[in-house]
């Protein structure tokens, strides 16, 4: 493990070399300045003009992760074949912002737009996690269940009952994480509470961007108290009676977008319709997808992987270094929940708003995106690595110093779990790597939002199936990784 962790640092510090890490902006402390003075004079009072985004932002979610875990349960009864894992691999390994930028083109801007946005790569994830949990769960029970009843009953009375408390809290983070990508949708110009968090930054209503930054935290912090298995049918059924269903979808759109994502060079210039035809001029096509791989595709590449390398490197080394403010063995009871409460909050504000807020304090270069990620991730492995270790008991001879009770007791146990969850989150990395572009970081989303602006649908889908095979390659990577290291994600109580 410390040989791959050694790699890791060694590729990180080459990427750091080859990255832009700039400050760009004039007086960021000035701007600082006033951020902080807006953080501690909430305005709550504009909160009631914006009780609709709210409201949608909840709805988006609630619709998308229902619609996510019918299809992703379907998806799992066949995740064992491989067409199956590739599709669904494919299907997730595209951030949801960038499923709304290729949904808008057909349905609109709308409702159905965001949900949908969340609900395939979401579908995608509830696959893999539901057939692991499967794959992973005590296949006793199911002995029991007599050979000749049909598949339906196995799986209601073999199955079901083992894996349903795993199943129902990943469900129940997974919906967290969609309020995130809920209200980050906003930013694009869906009606949550990221259109409202954009227009207040972007016009300097500190203390009314910190207000809906604050209504949003209590939001993910009431969860527990309003959540409940039982009660999910009737929010469900509710959400979709709510959700506008304004949709501009016609045959005509599904045309004209089909149409536009042709290559460029099949299509007769000037050409905007199927009735003008199509130019199978395949030497031509090959040589517009090279100058797009050699150009944006390259450069995307090649930027999105040096700040990947360095974010998870970088989120490895925080996790190491606060985890210990969280954990039982290092700190007291008081300590140890002021620790938790601000990685819940950290972890809580997406990655796309920390990055948003960072960019106008730097300036658009790949720092902000760094810190960012970092940040985001990093709270959510200290997290997760903090409740490991609280779960390991101590030896009657551990060391009582801090120092060595960390170097030498906790960490060697909890180490390998450590870098099964940093791996596993490689692959999230990677599509927040390529999704911040969109902020003005040269990496795939750049491109990506450039091509989408000035209506070149062709390159956009391009670039968006070169970011997702990227994914796909970093997802296979990292399970090579975690297998050699024969690692797992799954808490330990012993070493």
């Amino acid at each position: 493990m410390l040989k791959t962790s050694l790699l890791f640092v060694a590729i990180a510090l080459l990427a750091f070399l080859l990255a832009d890490l700039e400050v760009s902006t004039q007086d960021p402390w000035l701007e600082f300045g006033r951020m902080a003075k807006g953080a501690v004079t909430p305005d709550f009072l504009a909160i009631w003009g914006f009780w609709h985004a709210l409201l949608n932002t909840v709805v988006f979610a609630l619709c998308g992760i229902c619609l996510a875990v019918v299809f992703g349960v379907a998806l799992a009864f066949f995740f064992r074949f491989t067409p199956v894992r590739l599709f669904c691999a494919f299907i997730r390994s595209i951030h949801e912002i960038f499923w709304a930028l290729i949904f808008q083109s057909v349905v609109g801007l709308n409702s159905v737009c965001g949900v949908l946005a969340i609900a395939i790569p979401y579908a995608g994830i509830f696959a893999k996690v539901y057939a692991e949990i499967v794959q992973e769960s005590d296949h006793r029970p199911r002995e029991g269940v007599p050979t000749r009843s049909g598949g339906l009953n196995r799986f209601v009375y073999g199955i079901l009952p083992v894996i349903y408390a795993d199943a129902k809290h990943y469900t129940g983070y997974r919906f967290e994480c969609a309020l995130r990508s809920s209200a980050i949708l906003g930013f694009i110009g869906l009606p949550t509470l990221g259109f409202h968090l954009e227009t207040a930054f972007r016009e300097g209503l500190y203390s009314e961007a910190a207000a809906l930054l604050y209504v949003f935290y209590l939001l993910i912090a009431s969860l527990k108290y309003w959540v409940k298995a039982r009660l999910i049918p009737l929010y469900a059924a509710a959400a979709f009676v709510i959700l506008p269903w304004e949709v501009s979808l016609s045959w005509e759109n599904v045309q004209r977008f089909s149409y536009e994502i042709l290559p460029f060079p099949m299509r007769p210039e000037g050409a905007a319709s199927w009735d003008n035809g199509v130019l199978f001029a395949w030497e031509s096509v090959i040589h517009w997808l090279r100058e797009i791989i050699a150009g944006e595709g390259w450069t995307g590449i090649r930027n999105t992987v040096v700040l990947t390398q360095m974010v998870l490197v970088g989120t490895g080394i925080f996790t190491l270094l606060s985890f210990p403010f969280a954990c039982r063995h290092f700190t007291g009871k008081v300590a140890r929940r002021i620790s938790h409460y601000l990685l819940i909050v950290i972890r809580t504000t997406p990655e796309y708003i920390l990055a948003y807020v960072l960019v106008q304090l730097w300036g658009p270069s790949m720092l902000p995106a760094v810190w960012a990620i970092l940040l985001h991730n990093g709270a959510i492995l200290a997290f997760l690595t903090s409740n490991n270790a609280d779960l390991v008991p101590l030896r009657i001879d551990a060391p009582r110093k801090r120092m060595e009770r960390y170097f030498f007791e906790v960490l060697p146990r909890v180490y390998g779990q450590f870098l099964a969850f940093l791996f596993y989150r490689w692959e999230v990395m990677m599509r927040e790597t390529a999704l911040l572009g969109i902020l003005g970081v040269y990496t795939l989303g750049f491109y990506i939002d450039s091509a989408e602006k000035s209506i070149q649908l062709d390159i956009m889908i391009i670039l968006i199936l070169i970011t997702a095979l990227l994914n796909m390659g970093i997802d296979s990577v990292s399970q090579l990784v975690r297998r050699r290291l024969k690692i797992s994600t799954k808490l330990v109580t012993s070493a």
